[in-house]
């Protein structure tokens, strides 16, 4: 969605949780969050030396991650954010473009999407590290305006564009993002008047397992949930309970830690204005939404489940950073820094990234 940039948040805060048992890592690795009196963690900001806002994350591991924003900006480290390496693409540099959503499947390679009307939706991809960058889909149509992509395993990805001629534009990939092929629209519900997807956290597109596939959408009467089970072919909309009824309000993230565990977290991003009812959870793959009992207490842009710790979310947004420790169910703030998205990886690296060069990695205080 073409509206999103939020204002500036609040300082850093240490993110205090406790710790429950899961094997030992090293480098001090965060194994799992829970409740109790084990030994705390926190976010530590890892200085990029950058002022870009990165929007985009992706959490390879507790020593590996990928971070793009704006400017065209893409970092990666290799050493726990202790170093970052600037393996920004020389043409998206220079044309300033908006990355606000990044992939990675290991060290070496990612793809990452630019958002914008028209030409400036691209798609770019690297084999090693970011040293080379290769276009491999620039958008033609003027109308469409593409927000996230996610991939299922190192083959299979989509992207998805804001409505054109009154449904969301998928795009398709099977060789890893390498070439790219456009979705029929005759499986997708039309859209709602005014709904379209934003572009806030590269969450608004995820998947789990090999073919499910959920897209978020705002600016609509309600807000709702698409689901996909055939990677993309067919959809069904499901309303959630976020905010909704104004452009600025709806699902901004989604998180699914398999099938049918889900979770969905938005608002109201304009400063200011309140966002009841800011995170809801699913059971059922996405085709029913409970509000949370106790949400966050403002708009949320970006969530992540957390590996080993059960019903363990994270969800973060320009206020703070929250946590549940029920599945969604309920959720209390535990950290006033200002973040844009979070992204967990299988071994419980859990990162963060925001404004202002601002990226975090949860480690044991």
């Amino acid at each position: 969605m073409r509206l999103l940039e939020v204002g500036a948040g609040l300082c850093a805060a240490a993110l205090v949780v406790g710790l429950s048992a899961a094997p030992a890592q090293a480098d001090g690795a965060l194994p799992a969050l829970g409740g109790g009196g084990a030994p705390s963690a926190g976010w530590a900001l890892k200085d990029t030396g950058k002022d870009a806002r990165f929007r985009g994350l992706a959490a390879v591991s507790r020593s590996t991650a990928w971070v793009a924003g704006s400017k065209g900006t893409v970092l990666r480290t290799l050493d726990g954010g202790r170093s970052w390496q600037d393996v920004s693409p020389p043409a998206a540099v220079a044309e300033g473009l908006e990355l606000r959503d990044v992939e990675a499947f290991d060290a070496r390679r990612a793809v990452a999407l630019s958002i914008g009307e028209g030409e400036a939706s691209r798609v770019l991809r690297t084999e090693d590290g970011g040293a080379t960058w290769t276009e491999t889909f620039r958008n033609p149509d003027p109308r469409a305006f593409y927000d996230c992509l996610t991939f299922s395993d190192s083959r299979h990805g989509l992207a998805m564009s804001d409505p054109v001629d009154g449904k969301f534009r998928i795009l398709s990939t099977d060789d890893g993002g390498r070439s790219w092929r456009l979705l029929p629209a005759g499986g997708m519900p039309a859209a709602l008047p005014g709904e379209a997807g934003f572009a806030a956290s590269g969450q608004c597109l995820v998947s789990a397992g090999p073919r499910d596939v959920w897209l978020a959408t705002g600016g609509g009467a309600t807000a709702r949930v698409l689901h996909s089970a055939d990677r993309g072919l067919t959809w069904q909309a499901a309303e959630s309970t976020l905010p909704a009824g104004d452009p600025a309000r709806g699902v901004f993230a989604l998180a699914f830690r398999d099938r049918t565990g889900g979770l969905a977290v938005g608002g109201d991003y304009r400063t200011g204005q309140a966002s009841p009812q800011a995170a809801a959870v699913s059971s059922d793959g996405g085709r029913t939404w409970s509000p949370a009992a106790t949400p966050p207490p403002a708009y949320r842009s970006g969530a992540a489940w957390y590996p080993y710790g059960g019903g363990t979310a994270l969800a973060v947004g320009p206020t703070g950073t929250d946590v549940t420790l029920d599945g969604g169910r309920t959720w209390r703030t535990l950290d006033a820094g200002s973040f844009d998205t979070v992204d967990c990886a299988p071994d419980a690296g859990c990162w963060a990234a925001g404004e202002k060069g601002r990226v975090a990695r949860l480690e044991r205080r």
